[in-house]
């Protein structure tokens, strides 16, 4: 893909209207059906230039959200000052027509205040990600995971907060269980900021939100799903199908293990890429289209290090249902 020195945005980027598009709950939100996720490709050790490339692609085929961490990178808050190079450059004319997610819960600095969900934690980070974004504000703050060990109504009085001060537009939560996510929704509804979305890992292989009653909650109850690592990271692609590749993330260990690709999954991936083959599909293409066919899902998140490869993901768009 040949960048533009100067981008402006496709006229064409919504000319699929509404089939881009699922309603997050019954909020006034609608969310691709493929949201562009910034966990890695996007860090400080990632060339600034490709991943210029893949979200000029991604927002001039109607993909608005992006959906980022403080500690993504790396190193950390680096995926978030890419972000921030990229409105300067690119995207600043179009603010308004970008939902931008970012999330505080898991490390990012030294010392007792800069993990898990205090008060101080929370707020701290997020100033800290709207400098590196040079954003006024976020469309989307999630707490990033579950803490145990702090006061639920700490951790979601300081989101309540967050809005009021207009940091944020509307709040999110991920990898909480169950009954925090009821305790949640219950908190944030009497005060009049209800829980737009749950982010989880989902996936033809990981079922947890749908086997711990997660995604029938939320769509019961009006709460958006977005599905994160739909591909299990990489495992659902044709990538292991006839053994490990040298340049793969399990073959250095790094975020994906050799343990993981047991026999019996092996068997199944090999069982499932029959099936998309059946459906003229890829693997992956059949992965993605299997999530958002699942009730109560309202968008899936899709990294990328490839404008080749996000056109790929988004055809499940247009896939067949099961």
């Amino acid at each position: 893909m040949e960048l533009k020195e100067k981008y402006t945005a496709d006229a064409h980027r919504y000319a699929d209207g509404d089939a881009l598009y699922n309603r997050c709950g019954k909020s006034g939100v609608l969310l691709p059906k493929v949201s562009l996720g910034f966990w890695h490709n996007f860090g400080g050790v990632d060339p600034y230039e490709r991943s210029r490339a893949i979200t000029h692609y991604a927002f001039d085929h109607g993909i608005t959200h992006f959906d980022l961490a403080n500690n993504y990178g790396p190193p950390y808050g680096s995926a978030e000052e890419t972000m921030g190079r990229l409105m300067r450059d690119d995207f600043r004319p179009y603010r308004d027509e970008l939902f931008i997610a970012t999330k505080a819960g898991f490390d990012m600095w030294e010392g007792p205040y800069g993990n898990w969900g205090s008060r101080k934690y929370l707020m701290a980070s997020l100033d800290q990600s709207l400098k590196r974004m040079g954003l006024d504000y976020v469309d989307l703050f999630y707490s990033h995971r579950y803490d145990p060990a702090t006061p639920l109504e700490e951790t979601l009085q300081a989101m309540v907060d967050i809005v009021r001060q207009g940091k944020a537009l509307y709040l999110g939560i991920s990898n909480w269980p169950l009954e925090a996510l009821k305790f949640a929704d219950r908190y944030l509804r009497e005060r009049d900021v209800p829980l737009l979305i749950y982010q989880g890992r989902l996936n033809m292989i990981d079922r947890a939100p749908q086997e711990e009653g997660i995604l029938d909650y939320c769509h019961e109850h009006d709460i958006g799903f977005i599905s994160y690592s739909p591909l299990a990271q990489g495992l659902l692609t044709d990538r292991y199908l006839n053994g490990i590749p040298a340049d793969s993330r399990m073959a250095k260990e790094r975020s994906l293990k050799h343990a993981a690709l047991t026999p019996e999954l092996l068997a199944r991936l090999k069982r499932w890429n029959e099936q998309a083959s059946e459906r003229d599909e890829t693997l992956a293409e059949m992965a993605l289209a299997w999530i958002l066919h699942q009730k109560g899902v309202t968008s899936v998140l899709v990294g990328a290090s490839s404008t080749a490869q996000l056109e790929k993901n988004m055809k499940c768009v247009h896939a067949k249902t099961f």
